[in-house]
C-alpha cells in the first residue's frame, strides 16, 4: 500500500504547551482511518500539521511525498479539509459558494453543480446560506471538500449536524471515494458510528500516539473479554441452572439464557463445555469489546502511564480549539 501521508518523530509545542509529542503513523491509499481521542488530546493539531497550517517543533510531516508547509500548490490542491465547525458567507449560495472555493483551488466550476447533487443540495442550491439549517450547512462544507477529486481528505466530525439518512448516505459516499484510491482521515467522537467503517483507528491522548491498529489488533492487545450470551431451548431452564452450577463464570439470566465474560481464547471451549451435553440451543450471541470499549481501555492504560507527569497547559490548549 503507498503512503500518501507520514509522520515521523513528530512534536509541536505552543510556548509551554506540549500539544502532540512524538507521534509517527503512515496512511495509505484506499484506507479510512479514524482518528479518536478526547478534546484536547492534540486531534485538531495533528490534522492542521497534515494541512500544512502549522509546523512541527520536531520530527516530520510529508503528504503526498512533500512537506505540506512548504511543497508544491500542486500538492495541497490534491488535500480536502471539513472542520469541526463549518462557516460560510451568508449571503452567497450554495452555488455561489462552492464557485468561490473552486477558484481558490483553481479546479473551475464544472463540477459545482455535480457536488452539490452528490451531498443532496442540487433543490438548495440557488438558495442563500443563511436559509441552510446546519445539516445543510455540513453537506455544503463536505462538498467544498471534495472540490477538486482530492487524493487525501481530512475530516473533524463530518457527520455534525446530519441526520441518520444523511449519515448512511455520508459513510456510503466514503466507501465509494475509498475505492477509488482516496485516503481519508477521520477524527470523530461518534465511536459508534466508526465501527465497522474505519480500516484502521489510531487513539490519541495527551498529546501521544496511546494506540494504531484494526479493531481485531486492538482487541488482541486489549484482551478484553467477548460477552457470550446462550438461549437454550424451551425446556431448556433446568439445563440452565445445571451448567451455571458446574461450570464457574456462567450466569443464568431470564431463566434459560446463559452469559459469560470469556478470554479470547477461551471462546470456544467455553461453547463446546455448555453444549457438552447435547443440550439444544435456540440462539447464540457473541459480542466482542466495541471500540468504545477499547477506546476507554487505552486511554484508562494511557492516564496510569503518564500518572504524575506534567500535564500544565492541556486547558489552555482545550480552550484555544488544538
Amino acid at each position: 500500500m503507498t503512503a500518501t501521508i507520514e509522520l515521523s518523530g513528530v512534536s509541536k509545542s505552543f510556548g509551554p504547551i506540549h500539544a502532540v509529542r512524538d507521534v509517527s503513523f503512515s496512511l495509505g491509499e484506499g484506507e479510512i482511518v479514524a482518528l479518536v481521542g478526547h478534546n484536547g488530546a492534540g486531534k485538531t493539531t495533528l490534522i492542521k500539521l497534515m494541512l500544512g497550517l502549522i509546523r512541527p517543533t520536531a520530527g516530520t510531516v510529508r503528504v503526498l511525498g512533500e512537506d505540506p508547509a512548504t511543497g508544491a500548490a500542486a500538492v495541497r490542491t490534491r488535500l480536502g479539509y471539513l472542520p469541526e465547525n463549518v462557516s460560510f458567507n451568508p449571503a452567497l449560495t450554495g452555488t455561489e459558494t462552492l464557485a468561490f472555493y473552486s477558484a481558490l483551488k483553481r479546479a473551475g466550476r464544472g463540477q459545482v453543480g455535480g457536488l452539490l447533487e452528490r451531498v443532496g443540495l442540487a433543490g438548495a442550491a440557488d438558495r442563500r446560506v443563511r436559509t441552510y439549517s446546519k445539516g445543510m450547512r455540513q453537506r455544503l462544507g463536505l462538498a467544498q471538500a471534495l472540490i477538486g477529486q482530492p487524493r487525501v481528505l481530512l475530516l473533524d466530525e463530518p457527520t455534525t449536524g446530519l441526520d441518520p439518512a444523511s449519515r448512511r448516505d455520508f459513510y456510503s459516499f466514503l466507501d465509494e471515494l475509498r475505492a477509488a484510491g482516496a485516503t481519508i482521515l477521520l477524527s470523530s467522537h461518534a465511536l459508534s458510528e466508526l465501527e465497522g467503517r474505519a480500516d484502521r483507528v489510531i487513539i490519541v491522548g495527551r498529546g501521544v500516539k496511546v494506540a494504531d491498529g484494526t479493531l481485531d489488533e486492538l482487541r488482541g492487545i486489549a484482551r478484553l473479554p467477548t460477552r457470550i450470551r446462550v438461549r437454550l431451548a424451551p425446556d431448556g431452564k433446568d439445563h440452565a441452572e445445571r451448567i451455571a452450577s458446574r461450570d464457574a463464570g456462567w450466569r443464568p439470566v431470564n431463566g434459560r439464557t446463559l452469559e459469560i465474560n470469556a478470554a479470547p481464547e477461551d471462546k470456544v471451549a467455553l461453547l463446546r463445555s455448555a453444549v457438552a451435553d447435547g443440550i439444544p440451543i435456540a440462539d447464540l450471541d457473541v459480542t466482542p469489546p466495541t471500540l468504545d470499549e477499547l477506546y476507554a481501555h487505552f486511554q484508562d492504560t494511557e492516564g496510569q502511564d503518564t500518572e504524575g507527569q506534567d500535564t500544565e497547559g492541556q486547558d489552555t490548549e482545550r480552550e484555544a480549539g488544538r
